[in-house]
């Protein structure tokens, strides 16, 4: 799997436990990294650049640290 993925997984997850609106959530983490987390999967490339995006986005909107 990737590192994109699996970050994917743990937002997911981090979503699902603090019972957050997940498309809302998962709207503003998408706009703030340029990644709509829809489209991740298991086999998607590593992007450097994608990977800091993302972890930036998602400390700002979900305070979580990946």
């Amino acid at each position: 799997m990737s590192q994109l993925y699996d970050m994917k997984l743990l937002i997911e997850q981090k979503i699902k436990d603090d019972k957050l609106d997940a498309p809302q959530v998962k709207g503003k983490i998408g706009l703030r990294c340029g990644t709509v987390l829809a489209f991740i999967s298991p086999t998607t490339p590593d992007d450097p650049a994608k990977v800091a995006k993302l972890k930036t986005a998602v400390k700002e909107v979900l305070n979580l640290n990946l």
